[in-house]
C-alpha cells in the first residue's frame, strides 16, 4: 500500500507554472551540429517515404539517360527488392566514386540553371537517400567502354561487397545501360518499414507510377513485372502511341473514349496537350495524369477544376480520365519546392487553368456520339429479357434493325438480377428512322439535306485565329457560365429531335430522357448565336455580297418598315435623320466591326460582308435592313463590355429563324377547293420553299449544334416547358 502511495505521489509529466511562481529555470542547452550520419537519414527520410518514391527517383535519372527500354523487377512490394534495368548512355567509371554522394549531379553547375532546367532530376539527391536506408548496387556500362563496371554503396559511399575485397568498381559482363538494385527498404529504419501495411498496395502504388510515365514517354517502352512471376503485370512496347499506351494502362473502356485537344497562349506562355474522356466515360473516382515540364506532379487544383468543367457533361457521382502534357517557359516554373518533386509553382496559374479549362469544354462539346441508353427490344421468345444494352452508335453509321446483331447478343449478361421498370426506359436512338421520314410533306429525298442556299460557295483562307485577350469578352464569357442552369443543359446535350410544331410561333418538340418538351427555338437560336459571338469573337468567317450593297438604301427600306408599323407616331420621328445618323456611325466605326465581327464597310457606305456564325446556314436577307437600324440606337458604342454585349445581341437576334404563316390546314383546302377556290389549295411558292429550308435548317443544322456546344442559362427556362413524362403516362394508364 505504501508503495502504491509512492508512485501517486510523483509529479505529473508536465506542471503548470503561475506567474508569480519563482521557479529556476533550466540552464539553456548548447547549441551544435548534428551528426553527419543523422543528418543524411534526415534527408533520405523526406526523399524516400515509400518504395514508389524511390522507384519514381530511378526512372526519371532513366529516361534522362537516354533510355529506351525499361525494366523493372519487384519483391513485396518494393521492401525487399527493388530492380531497374535501362539502355541508357551508362556511367563512366571515373563518376563512381561520387556516384552516390550528396549533391552531385550532371544536370545542373550553377543556381541560375534552375530557371531552365530540363531533364527529371537536378538534385543529386536520389541515390544519396537510397544509399543511407537500403543496400545499393549499380551495374552499368558505356558505349565506349569494353565491359561494365559494378559498385555497392552504403551511407553514399563506395564498399566492398564481401569482406576482405576492394571497394574499387570491379569489371563484369554486361550490356550498355545501367542495373540499379536496391535491396531491403528502410532496412536500418524500423518505424517506418512498420508502417507498410501491405506488399500488395505498395506494388499497385508502383504500378500506377510506371503506368504514368509509360503513356508520358513516347518511344520508351516500359516492363514492371513481381520477382518470380512469369508475365509481366505491366508492358508496354516503344512503338506504340498514346492511345495505345492508354490502352494498355488503363484498359480498352477509356481508350475508346478519348478526345485529343490542344490550347496554347503567348501572353502566359504555356502550351498544352492531352487526352480526355468523353462524356461517354463515366468512373467512380478521376483519374489524373499530369505532367508539368514532363515532370509528373499533382494539384488538387488543377484536379478540381476539371471535375468542375465535366459536371455539366457527366451524370451525378461519375468522373473523368484525364492526361495533360503541360510545357511552360521555364522562367516562369519554381520546380525546387518539394523534396520528392511532387508538385511545382507557376506563375497565372489561375488564367492558365482557366484557358485550359475552357478548351476542354469546347473539344467535349464537339464531340457527336450517341450516349448508352436502355432500349426495349421485341422478341418472339417470351422468356428473354425486356430490356438489353444498346451498343453505341455513331450518327452516320448504318443500323441494322433487321437482322441480329451477333456482337451484342455476345455481350449481353445471361443473368438479368434487376428487371428495369418500362417506365424508365429511354426509347430513343438518334440514328434511327424518324416518322417525319415516311410523310410526303418535306421529306428530303433519300436523307438529303436541304441547302440553304444553292448558290453559296466557301472560300477557306489561310488566317492565324486569334487570340482574345480583351477583358471584357471574358468578363461576358464568364457571366454565361456563371448563369449555366445545369439540368437544361445536360437535357439540350442529351437530347433527341422530334419535329417542329410551330413555324410562326417557333416552337419544336425534344424528348430528353423519358420527358417530352415544348422548346421556343427562337429563345434558343437567340443564345446560342450570342454564345457562338463570344467563343468566336474576332474570328468570324464572311459572307460576301457580290455586288456590294448601300447601307443607306438598306436603312431607308428598315425606315420605312417602321414608319408603316409606328402608325401616327411615326409623324413625331425625322427619318431621314434617322437614316443619315445611323448611316454615318457605322461608316465610321468600319475599322472596329471589321477587325472584331469581320463586317467590312467601304468609304462610300457599301456593305461587303456581314459574320458568318454557322457554316450551311444563312439568315434571312430579308431581316438585314432592320439589323442595321438597330445598330445605331440599340448599340452602346461609348463602353468596350456593353458595346461587345449588344452588338453581339443583335446580331444573334439578326441570326434567329425567321417566322412563318402556318401552312394551310388540309380542312381549309378542302373547304375553300369545294368552292371553286383553287388558289387556297396551294401555298406561295417562295414561302412553301422558304419553309422546306426552315426545317431542315432547324433539325440538321442548328439543333445539333445546340446539343453539341450550347450552355444552357437560366433565362432560357421561360421558352421550355414539359408537356409529357413517360413515368407519369404510366400511372394515368394504370389508374384506367
Amino acid at each position: 500500500m505504501s508503495e502504491e502511495m509512492d508512485i501517486d505521489s510523483c509529479p505529473p509529466q508536465g506542471t503548470k507554472r503561475k506567474a508569480d511562481d519563482a521557479l529556476a529555470l533550466p540552464a539553456p542547452r548548447r547549441i551544435k551540429a548534428l551528426d553527419q550520419d543523422v543528418v543524411n537519414k534526415i534527408a533520405a527520410g523526406e526523399i524516400i517515404v515509400a518504395p514508389v518514391h524511390a522507384l519514381k527517383e530511378l526512372i526519371e535519372n532513366a529516361v534522362d539517360a537516354g533510355s529506351t527500354a525499361l525494366e523493372i523487377l519487384v519483391k513485396d512490394g518494393g521492401l525487399k527488392l527493388l530492380q531497374i534495368t535501362d539502355n541508357g548512355h551508362g556511367i563512366d567509371k571515373e563518376d563512381l566514386p561520387i556516384l552516390c554522394e550528396r549533391f552531385t549531379t550532371s544536370k545542373l553547375k550553377a543556381f541560375e540553371d534552375l530557371t531552365s532546367i530540363g531533364t527529371y532530376g537536378f538534385r543529386g539527391e536520389a541515390l544519396a537517400s537510397i544509399s543511407h536506408i537500403a543496400h545499393l548496387s549499380v551495374t552499368t556500362r558505356t558505349k565506349e567502354s569494353s565491359c561494365a563496371w559494378r559498385a555497392v554503396f552504403a551511407d553514399g559511399k563506395l564498399i566492398s561487397p564481401k569482406p576482405g575485397q576492394s571497394a574499387e568498381a570491379r569489371p563484369i559482363a554486361g550490356r550498355p545501360g545501367t542495373q540499379i538494385t536496391v535491396e531491403d527498404l528502410f532496412y536500418n529504419v524500423p518505424s517506418r518499414r512498420r508502417a507498410f501495411r501491405s506488399a500488395s498496395e505498395e506494388y499497385a502504388k508502383i504500378l500506377e507510377l510506371v503506368g504514368k510515365y509509360a503513356v508520358h514517354c513516347s518511344g520508351v517502352s516500359f516492363s514492371c513485372k513481381k520477382h518470380g512471376d512469369s508475365s509481366s503485370g505491366l508492358s508496354v512496347p516503344v512503338s506504340a502511341g498514346i492511345v495505345d499506351r492508354i490502352r494498355q494502362v488503363h484498359g480498352t473502356n477509356v481508350a475508346n473514349e478519348l478526345v485529343n485537344f490542344k490550347t496554347e497562349n503567348d501572353r502566359w506562355g504555356f502550351k498544352c496537350e492531352g487526352w480526355i474522356s468523353n462524356a461517354n466515360h463515366s468512373a467512380k473516382r478521376t483519374t489524373m495524369l499530369l505532367f508539368i515540364n514532363h515532370r509528373a506532379v499533382d494539384s488538387a487544383v488543377i484536379k478540381k477544376s476539371v471535375e468542375q468543367t465535366y459536371a455539366t457533361f457527366l451524370p451525378k457521382g461519375g468522373h473523368p480520365f484525364f492526361y495533360l502534357s503541360l510545357d511552360i517557359e521555364p522562367q516562369r516554373v519554381d520546380v525546387n519546392v518539394h523534396p520528392t518533386k511532387r508538385e511545382v509553382h507557376f506563375l497565372n496559374e489561375d488564367e492558365i487553368i482557366a484557358i485550359i479549362c475552357d478548351e476542354i469544354r469546347t473539344s467535349l462539346g464537339k464531340v457527336d456520339t450517341s450516349r448508352s441508353f436502355m432500349t426495349q427490344s421485341l422478341l418472339s421468345n417470351p422468356k428473354a429479357t425486356l430490356a438489353t444494352p444498346m451498343r453505341q452508335i455513331t450518327p452516320g453509321t448504318p443500323t441494322r434493325q433487321d437482322t441480329p446483331d451477333h456482337s451484342v447478343t455476345k455481350s449481353a449478361p445471361k443473368t438479368v438480377t434487376k428487371k428495369p421498370y418500362e417506365n424508365n426506359l429511354v426509347r430513343t436512338d438518334a440514328s434511327a428512322r424518324k416518322i417525319t421520314s415516311m410523310l410526303q410533306t418535306h421529306r428530303p429525298a433519300d436523307g438529303e439535306v436541304i441547302e440553304q442556299t444553292e448558290d453559296m460557295e466557301y472560300e477557306y483562307t489561310d488566317k492565324e485565329p486569334t487570340i482574345c485577350k480583351l477583358d471584357s469578352v471574358k468578363k461576358l464569357r464568364a457571366e454565361v457560365r456563371d448563369n449555366m442552369h445545369n439540368e437544361l443543359t445536360e437535357i439540350i446535350s442529351t437530347h433527341t429531335f422530334v419535329g417542329i410544331v410551330d413555324e410562326q410561333k417557333r416552337i419544336a418538340a425534344i424528348q430528353g430522357g423519358v420527358k417530352l418538351f415544348l422548346v421556343d427555338y427562337g429563345m434558343l437560336c437567340n443564345e446560342y448565336f450570342y454564345q457562338v459571338g463570344l467563343t468566336d469573337f474576332a474570328n468570324f468567317g464572311a459572307i460576301r455580297f457580290n455586288p456590294p450593297l448601300s447601307i443607306h438604301d438598306l436603312l431607308k427600306i428598315a425606315a420605312e418598315q417602321e414608319k408603316r408599323n409606328a402608325g401616327e407616331e411615326a409623324g413625331e420621328v425625322d427619318w431621314e435623320d434617322v437614316v443619315d445618323s445611323v448611316n454615318e456611325q457605322l461608316i465610321d466605326r468600319r475599322a472596329l466591326l471589321a477587325e472584331y465581327f469581320s463586317m467590312e464597310i467601304s468609304e462610300d457606305g457599301d456593305i461587303l460582308s456581314i459574320p458568318l456564325l454557322m457554316k450551311g446556314y444563312t439568315p434571312s436577307l430579308a431581316k438585314l435592313p432592320q439589323f442595321l437600324l438597330r445598330l445605331g440606337p440599340h448599340v452602346d458604342w461609348a463602353s468596350e463590355k456593353e458595346c461587345f454585349q449588344s452588338f453581339l445581341r443583335e446580331l444573334a437576334a439578326f441570326y434567329v429563324p425567321e417566322s412563318l404563316p402556318l401552312a394551310p390546314s388540309s380542312t381549309a383546302t378542302q373547304a375553300d377547293a369545294g368552292n371553286g377556290n383553287r388558289k387556297a389549295m396551294e401555298e406561295d411558292q417562295e414561302i412553301s420553299l422558304r419553309r422546306k429550308k426552315l426545317k431542315s435548317t432547324i433539325e440538321f443544322a442548328i439543333f445539333p449544334a445546340c446539343k453539341a456546344r450550347l450552355v444552357a442559362t437560366k433565362g432560357l427556362l421561360k421558352g421550355v416547358m414539359e408537356v409529357a413524362n413517360l413515368k407519369g403516362l404510366y400511372r394515368v394508364f394504370e389508374r384506367c
